[in-house]
């Protein structure tokens, strides 16, 4: 922890404006390979994002590096996976995961590198928000409480990553029988970098879309909390300070016509939809990418798993029973919590998004000025056609309907896998014979 806060002070933890509550977070992500940006502060004292050549650098780099290393340890053979298992099927299984893992690290690291202007496009637009359109309505957002959440989610997410690294690297390392190359490691450890560097940038994109959505929903509030007071007058002065919340404070500006505030809230509803979709466009196939290596990581981690506990086979390994259940068993934990990370922070952003149609129609209901009627039925029709909505490349929708579609796929690629293996002539992890030798072996018997 202390480490961790010596990190973020040095990086700046004055947080002015959105660029400089995103600082550590886009530190971290140039160091791991995904946006070639950082931060600095202009003249002005403002933040604002710099092209880094380091930046460039590391992400081609990273790309010959693991495409490299990939055909490298394909040609020799070369796995970490060798020290757990020693039969056919498991090395196709890895072979597999090799192929999914470096072809999708390759992918992550291209489509980061090519739409690399749409993360400005994002930022840029929450920097409008923050000092043109919410201050209009008497929002006042806050800096520090927003940095602490995306810095709780950092240390969550690089946290269980590093602990998994370094117990899984040392476990293996201290086996006397144990053996491992450089590139068997760089190809099994890589993806978690690259996974880890993908979910904390947008989870922590997520967490400030919905603290906009939060502000907007509290000012459309407000309004209703007036008009059930009967406390809007005409006065000549802002009442400040009425409340201060955690990522944001607001002041009621009853200056302004309810009909004005409501054309400002729709803009601001409008520019949060726009910041949205462009994050959408942004991270959707590196979503699409991270969540299809993580489904097979954990079907093939799970089968490893549950065939060991069930005695379907005669293991032999180098490890005990207990850690290799362990060894996978965290490495399924692992990108169980990167999944939930992109599913909770979608989900949570649209579900607050929903809140907004629910405040509307309740300030329709009470309304009785015919301008602001018309004004509330077209923040409604805007509310149809604008919808914040997360999908992975099109194919599916990343809220928890998709924590469903999981389970049930999970479950039927492991009975199927459990019934190969059980159908299979050779069971387990033994030094048996292939299906074909096995088959030969019983025909020239026959004969």
């Amino acid at each position: 922890m202390w480490l961790f806060k010596r990190l973020v002070q040095k990086s700046g933890n004055r947080h002015h404006d959105v660029y400089t509550c995103y600082r550590f977070t886009l530190l971290m992500a140039l160091w791991l390979g995904i946006v070639p940006y950082y931060v600095t502060t202009s003249s002005e004292g403002r933040g604002k994002l710099t092209e880094s050549f380091f930046g460039y650098t590391n992400i081609i780099l990273r790309m010959a590096i693991y495409f490299g290393n990939f055909i490298y340890s394909t040609i020799n053979r070369a796995s970490l996976m060798s020290n757990f298992f020693l039969t056919e099927i498991s090395n196709t299984i890895d072979g597999m995961q090799k192929i999914n893992g470096m072809l999708g690290i390759f992918i992550i690291l291209l489509i980061s590198l090519l739409n690399r202007r749409k993360l400005l496009e994002v930022l840029a637009i929450f920097d409008g928000l923050e000092t043109e359109a919410f201050p209009r309505v008497g929002v006042t957002l806050h800096q520090v409480p927003a940095a602490r959440k995306m810095r709780r989610l950092i240390m969550i997410l690089v946290g269980s990553m590093l602990t998994y690294i370094t117990c899984s690297f040392l476990m293996i390392s201290l086996r006397d029988a144990a053996t491992f190359s450089t590139s068997a490691v760089i190809s099994y450890f890589s993806p978690h970098f690259i996974v880890c560097a993908v979910c904390l940038l947008t989870g922590n994109v997520m967490i400030k879309l919905r603290i906009y959505l939060s502000a907007l929903n509290k000012v459309l509030k407000n309004l209703s909390h007036q008009w059930d007071t009967r406390t809007l007058k005409a006065v000549t002065q802002k009442q400040r300070s009425l409340q201060c919340l955690d990522s944001f404070s607001m002041y009621t500006i009853v200056t302004k016509d309810p009909a004005e505030i409501i054309q400002e809230s729709m803009e601001i509803h409008h520019l949060i939809c726009e910041a949205a979709a462009t994050a959408n466009k942004y991270f959707t196939y590196q979503l699409l990418t991270i969540i299809s290596i993580a489904f097979l990581i954990i079907v093939f981690d799970a089968y490893y798993v549950l065939e060991t506990l069930l005695g379907k086979s005669k293991r032999e390994s180098k490890f005990k029973t207990v850690e290799f259940v362990t060894f996978f068993s965290c490495q399924m934990i692992l990108y169980l919590i990167a999944i939930i990370s992109i599913v909770e922070g979608s989900n949570r952003a649209i579900k607050k998004s929903e809140k907004t149609g629910g405040i509307v129609h309740s300030l329709l209901n009470k309304t009785k000025s015919a301008e602001v009627k018309e004004k509330l039925q077209q923040f409604s029709m805007q509310l149809m056609h604008l919808k914040i909505n997360f999908t992975a490349a099109g194919l599916f929708n990343i809220d928890r309907t998709l924590y469903f579609t999981i389970s049930g796929a999970l479950t039927t690629y492991l009975i199927i896998l459990l019934q190969f293996t059980s159908n299979s002539p050779n069971h387990g992890y033994g030094n048996g014979s292939s299906c074909c030798e096995a088959y030969n072996n019983m025909t020239n018997h026959t004969l």
